[in-house]
């Protein structure tokens, strides 16, 4: 029975006793570690605080740019005239803390991955720099104790005149080689890229140089672009061009492009619309934000956002027309040149546009240069200004009317004008008097009368003729007829979009006599681009409309068959309307209309089987010759003009045609060349329009293609040749 009372051992109980030991040792591990943690949290804090504070703060956040290809630039009809072409490239980034050694090593490691051709350019100072680097030891050993106490740019300085004549001699060509490849990486300014090869990069190179990347600081693969030209030098000069990597941003511009966040060796437009329309066509560059430590290396970069293609242009150009304009303004002078004192004759231009838009067709100039070749000389329409002679005589025949010192339908009786103590001044048809007859506004203009425009000129300046006496006028008259004459652009700027544009010259002379002059073009200077805006003004019913060669702005092609889509279409833009009625207008419309269709019209010969109905007016005006021919300075010429407008009842098309200096006043003719060009542009335009309907050609289509692909492709392929 006292068995049952045996008491069993509580196995339970010295469970419990184990338990606690276990975790009073796990509890010590933590108390060591809590403690060694909070050992080095005040060790960081309280003795190596200001250290880490100080190295936090060397530590800079910059942000790198890289640009994106341009937008491309395409004609009215949607034909590729400026392109990119990708091309691969190696390039390279300093910060602005890498040491030249640095580079140095890796330019060598580069010259192992890549072909490089010796730059033919390395200067002597180039080379001297090289050996330095290279030879530091012996170079500080060449210094005297004296000299290595200088500070460092005169010490350096004495280092580079010890540079000895065989040191160089002894560079081999891999040493030129990485000498060439330096100093392509020391061309870019700090954290902006430089390519250090962009032509003929293989891909085998590019796999080379991307698998040694992380050896490599600084470098990498990318692709740059070049620009391609599909018409070759057709409005070459009128495109405009954009600066290499070496030129960068214009030296005049810098600070302007610094400012919209450009690095100094950014590629730029330089000149014309490649530079008017930059802020479209440059895109917005890919930003990547880098983390620099305090020696300036790269602890971390991110992309924040990848860039964007600029837009694309679409100009009011016709390019087609434009290349057809070209080439009769070089037939024609080929031909002229072939006449008798034309030996100062060397240009010729053509402006085509739309009377209503402003938009210009055409904007074409020819140039002979010193070797007899022709040259593209587009922008000589709005940047250089000639006497335009006759062509002017509807702004004079309206300023009267506007001015109130005539009326419409006033009649003159055509005569030689005589004032006392200088030659008569009379028309062509009637000079000693024997082809006097009585003409209004019409007639005048259609017979071109010179003595009609000087007696208007003689009301507007309050002037009562008498025949062989004195000529009474304020020389205000001056200032009055040009306010007059600037209401249809001539003697201002038109407005074009493009930069560099002149307003030509006003004469100088102050004799009162001379506003006889003015009233028939030859006294002050205008442009081409003037002349066809004063005919628009008149083909329109009155109205100045700004010039543009801006049809459209789009988006980026998405797929390299069509053009994107629509970002901006370009509006007319009215400047001003002219302050004569439209009865007045109307007038000279008929006037117009008379000198290509009237019996007595100076140009009736020329435009009667074309199928379409030419209103216009033809000007020969004398002028003094002020081109390169500089010993030829001052000698009498004749420049000859035509502006005007088809169909004559509704216009849409106007033209000016200005051939300076033709043929000399003594020894030489007039070819007509200034009628036969304007003949053969409307025939021009005509052609194109039946050859494009009967083709049933439409440039309205949403998805619209890139009409020109083969010859871009052809343009392409031979600049990467």
């Amino acid at each position: 029975m006292k068995n049952r009372f045996i008491k069993k051992p509580n196995k339970q109980k010295k469970k419990r006793q184990v338990i606690p030991l276990r975790l009073n040792i796990l509890f010590f591990v933590i108390f060591i570690l809590f403690s060694a943690l909070i050992l080095r949290l005040g060790v960081v804090q309280i003795v190596q605080g200001e250290t880490y504070k100080r190295q936090l703060e060397e530590t800079d956040d910059v942000s790198v740019t890289k640009n994106v290809p341009r937008g491309v630039i395409y004609d009215r009809n949607y034909n590729l005239l400026v392109g990119n072409s990708a091309v691969k490239s190696i390039t390279y980034a300093r910060s602005e803390k890498t040491p030249p050694s640095e580079m140095i090593s890796v330019a060598k490691k580069l010259d192992k991955l890549i072909t490089v051709t010796p730059d033919t350019k390395l200067t002597e100072r180039d080379l001297q720099d090289y050996w330095i680097l290279t030879h530091e030891k012996a170079s500080l050993a060449r210094l005297t104790k004296a000299e290595k106490n200088l500070d460092g740019a005169k010490a350096y300085k004495k280092q580079v005149e010890n540079v000895t004549k065989a040191d160089l001699d002894s560079l081999s060509d891999e040493d030129k080689r990485i000498a060439t490849i330096y100093k392509k990486m020391t061309a870019g300014y700090a954290l902006s890229q430089v390519a250090i090869k962009s032509k003929g990069v293989t891909d085998e190179e590019i796999a080379k140089v991307s698998e040694n990347l992380e050896s490599l600081p600084g470098v990498d693969t990318t692709t740059d672009w070049n620009r391609f030209y599909t018409y070759d030098e057709t409005l070459r000069s009128i495109l405009g061009s954009v600066s290499t990597e070496k030129q960068g941003i214009p030296s005049d511009k810098v600070d302007y492009y610094l400012a919209q966040g450009y690095s100094r060796n950014d590629r730029v437009g330089r000149s014309y619309l490649e530079a008017q329309y930059e802020s479209v066509l440059a895109g917005q560059k890919s930003k990547s934000n880098s983390v620099l430590d305090s020696n300036g290396n790269i602890v971390e970069t991110v992309e924040k956002y990848e860039g964007s293609k600029g837009k694309d242009l679409v100009l009011s150009i016709d390019v087609e027309l434009q290349k057809r304009i070209e080439e009769i303004i070089k037939k024609n002078m080929q031909i002229n040149k072939s006449n008798a004192g034309t030996d100062l004759f060397d240009r010729a231009f053509v402006v085509a546009m739309d009377p209503y838009s402003g938009q210009v067709l055409s904007l074409a100039g020819q140039k002979i240069n010193d070797k007899g070749e022709y040259e593209d000389y587009s922008l000589g329409n709005f940047t250089t200004a000639y006497n335009m002679g006759s062509a002017v005589k509807g702004a004079t025949v309206l300023s009267g009317i506007m001015d109130g010192a005539i009326s419409e339908h006033q009649t003159f009786f055509d005569q030689p004008i005589k004032f006392k103590g200088t030659k008569a001044k009379s028309s062509w048809f009637n000079r000693a008097g024997e082809g006097g007859r009585t003409l209004d506004p019409v007639g005048a203009l259609e017979i071109s009368s010179n003595s009609y425009m000087y007696q208007v000129s003689m009301k507007m300046a309050g002037a009562k003729y008498v025949y062989d006496g004195p000529f009474r006028a304020s020389a205000e008259t001056f200032d009055k007829m040009r306010y007059y004459y600037n209401q249809f652009g001539l003697g201002v700027k038109t407005g074009i979009d493009l930069p560099g544009e002149q307003i030509g010259y006003k004469g100088d002379d102050k004799t009162v006599g001379k506003i006889l002059d003015f009233a028939i073009g030859q006294y002050d200077s205008y442009t081409p681009l003037q002349l066809a805006q004063y005919g628009s003004a008149i083909a329109n019913g009155g109205y100045r409309v700004e010039p543009t060669m801006l049809k459209e702005i789009r988006d980026p092609s998405t797929n390299g068959d069509n053009v994107g889509k629509v970002a901006t279409e370009i509006e007319p833009k009215v400047l001003n309307r002219i302050g004569a009625s439209s009865s007045a207008i109307k007038e000279v419309q008929d006037g117009f209309y008379a000198v290509t269709h009237g019996s007595s019209g100076t140009g009736a010969s020329y435009f009667k089987d074309l199928g379409v109905e030419v209103a216009g007016k033809t000007g020969t005006a004398e002028a003094f010759y002020d081109g390169p021919k500089k010993d030829s300075a001052m000698t009498e010429v004749w420049n000859t003009t035509f502006v005007g407008y088809a169909p004559a009842d509704k216009p849409e098309i106007a033209i000016a045609v200005v051939v300076p200096w033709e043929y000399r006043k003594y020894g030489g003719s007039d070819s007509k060349i200034n009628l036969k060009i304007s003949e053969q542009v409307f025939k021009a335009y005509y052609d194109l329009k039946e050859e494009r309907a009967k083709a049933g050609k439409d440039n309205s289509k949403v998805e619209q293609p890139i009409n020109n692909k083969a010859a871009a492709a052809a343009a392409q392929a031979k600049l990467n040749d």
